[in-house]
């Protein structure tokens, strides 16, 4: 026979430990004050305490429902208004997280996305998303120096901090001199290193234009982004030691996620 077990008395839960001494986790009814609203405060209150680090993952729904004695509904009306504030984040496939600081990415002549999330004490990661060969837009063409009609070889990677998606980056280079480039970086899961490769790894920003628009469908899926969310495109032309420009990249960051720091 299952016995329901009261919220203040549930020790065993996953995640961070969340007060649990006598009485923490009531939510009082009769008072004026909606129960969601009582959540909230009382999530906020942990996370400024430091009770509830950055980064670190809540519980489930099921366990914080039964903490505070409240049904599904309630409780993600909670976690909805802590979404929009900006003091949890959840990932699918990963759960709900207290939402990190903003990580600092500079934006000099040698920008390296792993170098700088690893300088920033988090862990870089990602993967390929797709690769093919194309004709080249107008603009692309003129960025990389090519004729019109030139076939570029475009590869599109999403690249994480701690797991979270940071960046999906669109980047195109001229296909035959960096022919079997995105087979390399499926293998090393590194532009740099598959352009070190090819003997272009030195590479250096030429040029970098910054913009900002609402998520578009596939960014917002990539990202795990709700809608309504906006991102920071950054369109960047990386060249060469004789300055000769190798790629054409457009990065686009999930906006909330990432302070973009010039160097001068």
């Amino acid at each position: 026979m299952s016995t329901k077990m009261n919220a203040s008395d549930d020790t065993s839960m996953t995640g961070p430990a969340i007060a649990d001494e006598a009485g923490a986790n009531d939510v009082a009814r009769g008072t004026g004050i909606a129960l969601w609203r009582q959540i909230v405060e009382r999530i906020e209150a942990e996370i400024a305490e430091g009770k509830l680090a950055p980064g670190s993952r809540l519980p489930t729904e099921m366990e914080l429902a039964e903490r505070f004695g409240v049904n599904r509904h309630t409780l993600r009306r909670a976690l909805g208004m802590l979404t929009e504030q900006g003091l949890i984040e959840a990932t699918p496939g990963r759960g709900t997280f207290i939402k990190e600081p903003p990580l600092r990415y500079p934006i000099a002549s040698r920008t390296r996305f792993s170098e700088i999330v690893s300088g920033e004490g988090r862990a870089p990661g990602g993967r390929l998303v797709g690769s093919r060969v194309e004709t080249a837009s107008a603009e692309i063409a003129a960025a990389l120096r090519l004729p019109p009609g030139a076939f570029v070889l475009r590869i599109d990677m999403l690249r994480e901090a701690d797991g979270v998606p940071l960046t999906l980056g669109s980047h195109w280079y001229e296909a035959e001199r960096c022919r079997d480039l995105d087979l390399v970086v499926a293998a090393t899961g590194s532009v740099t290193r598959a352009l070190e490769t090819l003997g272009l790894g030195d590479y250096r920003r030429l040029e970098t234009r910054v913009t900002a628009r609402l998520a578009d469908e596939e960014e917002r899926k990539q990202l795990s982004l709700p809608s309504g969310r906006a991102v920071l495109v950054v369109d960047a032309i990386n060249g060469d030691a004789q300055r000769r420009p190798i790629q054409y990249s457009r990065a686009r960051f999930a906006a909330d996620r990432v302070q973009l720091v010039v160097k001068n």
